[in-house]
């Protein structure tokens, strides 16, 4: 149904006159529908006449020229406003159902909107025609409504865009779309690809194919390949080609079209004829558009949920974490603080006499005492690390300085359980000086050369030194290379399945091992994170358990070393 306003007596009126108001009105009320009222685009009424307005002291005044919002509002506003500017758009009628509010009340009204032409065929108005639906016959009302449209696809779009409006998951909403396509314009094969902008490939994520053609379902495909693709990406309008002169994947005519939210691309659909080629028709290539704007909407609210999923999941295993690593470090803290009170108990309340026996109980709570520091430092560590409070001042560093200091510290350690402990440093004319923080340095290598140790039963420990040649830049400062540190041991290594737990904070690879070995199960965590803030990369190496593990860091390099095996050559 159309209207027009060619009329010379409808012409010289301004259309803000009440004259014109009144005019509008009784022309309604002459259509003879229980509801009428003609809008603007933005949903505002310009005339509005309901035969049971009276019954809930409603007027036209109340209505005609004041905010959608304020007055007799659809409910579903966002959707409805959609509609008009679909209905302006296609200049075609279309039939829904939509529930207006009043006063707290809830009016649900079959609805027929139709474009009001003007001169050149312009339509920036619509005719809304209706009747009141008995509350319990309006979900029947729903399912048996037949949009009124001079495209037969509408049908068809509204039942594909009610399907996967009513899914959060993504794999349907893909399959949905390639399956309701395909099917309803034959065509040999229909693919749905996700897309991050700026990358130069998409992925295959669903796929509708007929027999013979070959499946391209999981594919990567480059977009420098598949033009058609690429076009329809970068203009955001659908792209047709009938005769494709070159084609990877058997097809004669494509037609695609990309999906975007909020004016960023995620996604592009590609129908593909592969039996002959084929003429896209104007309906074929509106209902592809009007589809692909509802896809775009339900990949961006699927995309978000499964993000959000994620983040819920991630956030309870944290939580689960810190409840695990709460009650293994209150262990942790109470085994030296016993040793601390027990030893000065037995002192204070004079059970030891012999001096030679007080020194050692002192000795035992000294190292108590240093041992409990050792486990608040690392939560002290891990809370600023945390919370971003972590800085460092950088500065060179000598290795060998650092090596000696390590050695100093744990030679003892290994010595007391019969292991080798062995320092490989490439020979050179000068020193190996790197850019770091000493003191940070120094307590990661103490950390896992510590570990190492005491996760070692037999054999022994080798720490080596490679510097590789590789210019980096941190903090706008160019390097010559990067130091590589690596920290090897023949212990009881880690399976497989547990090594991705190594660098989560408040995460222990296996509780019980920790309490049989003792710490908090950080170190690793804190030694990834201040090398990570020195510009390096810590990685972890094991075959499984009882082969051994492999720790490696890197450091950047300050300047380079004359290597002697080079000088001699």
């Amino acid at each position: 149904m159309t209207a027009t306003t060619n009329s010379p007596g409808a012409e010289c009126r301004p259309m803000d006159s009440p004259t014109f108001a009144a005019g509008k009105s009784t022309f309604l009320q002459e259509l003879g529908a229980e509801l009428a009222f003609i809008q603007d685009t933005s949903g505002q009424y310009l005339s509005f006449y309901w035969q049971d307005a009276k019954d809930y002291s409603l007027t036209q005044e109340q209505v005609v020229r004041l905010p959608l919002k304020d007055s007799f509002c659809p409910i579903a506003l966002e959707i409805y406003l959609e509609q008009i500017q679909r209905v302006v758009e296609l200049k075609t009628p279309q039939r829904c159902i939509h529930a207006f509010g009043y006063q707290g009340q809830s009016f649900p009204f079959e609805l027929v909107i139709s474009p009001i032409l003007q001169a050149g065929s312009k339509a920036t108005t619509v005719l809304v025609m209706g009747h009141l639906l008995p509350q319990e016959s309006v979900q029947s009302a729903i399912d048996s409504l037949v949009p009124i449209s001079l495209d037969p696809n509408q049908k068809l779009l509204t039942k594909i865009a009610r399907k996967i409006r009513r899914t959060l998951d993504l794999d349907t909403i893909w399959l949905e779309t390639v399956t309701s396509l395909g099917k309803a314009l034959q065509v040999s094969r229909c693919i749905i690809c996700s897309y991050k902008p700026g990358h130069p490939k998409v992925k295959v994520e669903a796929e509708y194919c007929q027999e013979p053609f070959q499946s391209i379902l999981g594919r990567q495909l480059e977009l420098e390949a598949e033009s058609e693709l690429k076009q329809a990406l970068l203009s955001s309008e659908p792209v047709l080609v009938e005769e494709v002169i070159s084609n990877n994947f058997q097809q004669q005519s494509v037609l695609v079209v990309s999906t975007s939210y909020q004016d960023e691309p995620n996604g592009v659909i590609s129908l593909q004829q592969c039996d002959r080629h084929r003429q896209w028709s104007e309906a074929e290539i509106e209902l592809v558009r009007e589809l692909a704007q509802q896809v775009s909407t339900a990949i961006a609210h699927a995309t978000l949920y499964k993000e959000l999923e994620l983040a819920r999941e991630d956030a309870e295993k944290a939580s689960r974490y810190k409840s695990e690593f709460l009650a293994s470090t209150t262990h942790e803290l109470r085994t030296p603080l016993n040793g601390i009170i027990g030893s000065l108990k037995l002192i204070l309340d004079e059970v030891v006499d012999d001096p030679e026996e007080q020194t050692e109980f002192i000795d035992v709570a000294h190292k108590s005492a240093l041992h409990l520091l050792e486990i608040i430092n690392d939560i002290l560590d891990i809370a600023k690390i945390e919370a971003g409070k972590m800085s460092l001042e950088l500065d060179q560093v000598k290795l060998e300085g650092l090596m000696d200091a390590v050695d100093r510290f744990t030679r003892n350690q290994a010595q007391q359980k019969n292991l080798s402990l062995n320092f490989e440093l490439p020979a050179t004319r000068d020193d190996i000086i790197v850019f770091g923080n000493y003191q940070r340095l120094l307590q990661v290598l103490l950390n896992l050369v510590g570990n190492a140790i005491k996760f070692t039963h037999e054999g022994g420990v080798t720490i080596s030194v490679e510097v590789q040649k590789t210019k980096i830049k941190l903090k706008e400062q160019e390097f010559p290379g990067v130091v590589k540190v690596r920290v090897a041991d023949t212990g009881i290594g880690v399976s497989l399945e547990q090594q991705e737990k190594l660098f989560q904070s408040f995460s222990q690879v296996d509780g019980s091992s920790t309490r049989k070995y003792g710490g908090t199960g950080l170190g690793l965590t804190i030694s990834q994170k201040l090398i990570e803030t020195m510009g390096g990369v810590v990685s972890f190496y094991s075959m499984g358990e009882g082969l051994g593990s492999t720790v490696t860091f890197s450091v950047p390099l300050y300047q380079e070393p004359l290597l002697i095996a080079q000088s001699e050559d």
